[in-house]
């Protein structure tokens, strides 16, 4: 996981820090998202959802910034809908993930999700989705920062 970064280390003053660890003074982009799974064949293993961003070429899980006055959980389950089709139910918090995007901190608090309703279709934003076993998961997805997420869901079913 992503730690809080310290952007002028030789500053003797303390720096006041928000809750979530970020310094005060930094824009931090506020972002929510589920990771998304599934039990499936006759040893009900774990699958999850990852999806492709055509934008990006990554794969990632679905995830997306907060819009003014919505809740991170409001967030999760609105991109959640739009980047896979499905409505979800959320289940277990996940460890927030704090990194760097376009040099600004972004902040994205995660829940673990189970599909309720709908079925995934193309869209402007997500070109295709995924399920796979934990395994082949963690190795297709992009970003190191969302690898952990893959054990912290495990480690809460």
């Amino acid at each position: 996981m992503a730690r809080a970064l310290d952007l002028n280390p030789a500053k003797k003053k303390k720096q006041k820090r928000e809750k979530d660890g970020a310094p005060r003074s930094m824009d931090v982009v506020k972002a929510a998202g589920v990771v998304l799974w599934r039990r499936s064949g006759i040893a009900q293993d774990v699958e999850l959802a990852l999806v492709h961003r055509p934008k990006y070429d990554d794969w990632s899980f679905p995830k997306g910034k907060l819009e003014p006055g919505e809740r991170h959980r409001e967030a999760a389950l609105r991109e959640a809908y739009e980047e896979t089709g499905m409505t979800v139910m959320l289940g277990n918090r996940l460890p927030t993930q704090h990194y760097l995007d376009r040099g600004r901190i972004k902040r994205v608090r995660y829940w673990s999700a189970t599909r309720l309703t709908g079925v995934f279709t193309a869209n402007r934003e997500v070109d295709a989705l995924r399920w796979l076993p934990a395994r082949e998961a963690r190795a297709l997805l992009s970003y190191e920062h969302d690898r952990g997420l893959v054990d912290a869901l495990l480690e809460s079913l």
